[in-house]
């Protein structure tokens, strides 16, 4: 049998990406619950979430970096200072945080949150650059002048 604190040792420490990478959800707020029917996700850079606890309580602001060793993320506006007068950002854990908008970049993500089967979503069609495209909009656009 392996001892409790090794196990724990193994889950916090020693966790593989995919592991941490799952370690990285927080809470979302009461109106993204409802309307997602689930409480929690994970963080993406671009989310914009609200701190709970610690020094920067109160403070609203978009992820802009994410650390997966660390379980925790950066926040645009979050900084401290040092003694030389560099700022640096500070590294807030996710379990202090609220989600209170989505980044909808990524469409699997939105049809994961959203209930529905990612695999079975219509693909976006790929926008028209095909070469005859462009010399017909040429050639339409010499007619204007003329």
């Amino acid at each position: 049998m392996v001892k409790p604190t090794k196990m724990r040792n193994r889950m916090i420490f020693q966790a593989t990406i995919q592991t941490r990478s799952k370690q990285l959800g927080a809470n979302l707020s009461k109106d993204l619950q409802k309307k997602y029917g689930k409480k929690s996700a994970r963080v993406v850079e671009g989310d914009s979430v609200t701190i709970l606890r610690g020094e920067f309580k109160g403070v609203d602001g978009k992820v802009s970096n994410i650390s997966t060793s660390k379980s925790s993320v950066a926040i645009e506006g979050v900084k401290k200072e040092k003694t030389k007068g560099d700022k640096f950002d500070v590294y807030i854990h996710t379990s202090n945080l609220v989600i209170t908008s989505l980044n909808g970049d990524d469409k699997w993500r939105m049809a994961k949150l959203q209930g529905k089967d990612p695999r079975k979503q219509p693909k976006e069609t790929p926008k028209e650059n095909s070469k005859e495209t462009k010399v017909e909009k040429e050639v339409e656009k010499k007619e204007d002048e003329n």
